[in-house]
């Protein structure tokens, strides 16, 4: 783990893109010439209804990328306002603006971290295999309809934990009273930042909303399916691989005006 932590920081400091990400896209990947080994032999196997079963799971996975991209992309754009300000001879500031804020603020760490926790009771099985009521304990959390709720319960906990770790309504509000900016009808200060919040609250729901259908979905068609393909290439791995992309092509441009700037300036 410690290798692959220094294998990411090299890709920070070196490459384009978060490293860490980027081996997590790397070894989703590679799951893909085993999954057309095993779509080939369920073909084999199920004949012409394996067949639709391959059709309608890559059009699901089809469907899953444009609803994750749509969800990533979407953002709540609070109209900001900036006041006149007088210096020397010039009118600085009176401009309209926005403030954006990301739906999917929290991106994938709350299925990751729901994930952790409901499947650390199964680590901790491993070492004690004659202890019958950890067995079952480990079981009842790893599948099945208690592990559905616990997700969705965690993810939702989850999203919004980590979303208020990294975005700061009183901060954020504090920057725009320094600026001279506020949003239209709302008082600088403590009101603008209770916006925001209620604003950030009511925008998390359905972003943990779709990030526990994204998690366990894949997991209920299977128990019903049993299905290998679903479980082998589920929700959590394409909304890692899509999220990976996007980043990774942000970083890409970002880089690439630097470059312009950088070539302009010289």
């Amino acid at each position: 783990s410690s290798f692959v932590m220094w294998l990411g920081e090299q890709v920070n400091e070196f490459g384009v893109g978060n490293g860490i990400s980027i081996i997590l896209f790397a070894g989703i990947l590679s799951r893909v010439p085993n999954m057309v080994t095993m779509g080939a032999s369920y073909i084999r196997t199920k004949g012409s209804i394996g067949y639709l079963w391959i059709a309608l799971l890559i059009v699901g996975m089809l469907a899953m990328v444009v609803l994750i991209v749509h969800v990533n992309e979407a953002e709540r754009r609070i109209p900001v306002q900036y006041a006149k300000r007088v210096v020397g001879r010039r009118i600085m500031g009176g401009q309209s603006t926005y403030l954006p804020i990301k739906v999917n603020t929290a991106g994938v760490i709350p299925i990751i971290f729901a994930s952790a926790l409901l499947y650390f009771p199964a680590q901790l099985a491993v070492f004690f295999p004659n202890v019958g009521w950890m067995q079952a304990f480990a079981g009842a959390l790893s599948s099945g309809w208690i592990n559905w709720i616990l997700n969705v319960v965690l993810i939702v906990f989850f999203a919004y934990f980590y979303t208020s770790m990294v975005f700061n309504p009183d901060e954020t509000a504090e920057n725009l009273k320094k600026q001279g900016g506020f949003i239209p009808g709302v008082r600088p200060g403590k009101q603008t930042a209770h916006y925001i919040k209620n604003a950030l609250n009511k925008i998390t729901l359905p972003s943990a909303i779709f990030l526990a259908c994204i998690a366990i979905v894949p997991s209920i068609v299977f128990s019903f399916t049993n299905n290998a393909l679903i479980q082998a290439f589920g929700g959590t791995s394409v909304l890692i691989m899509v999220g990976v992309v996007m980043d990774t092509i942000d970083k890409v441009e970002s880089q690439l005006k630097m470059y312009d700037y950088d070539g302009f300036f010289k």
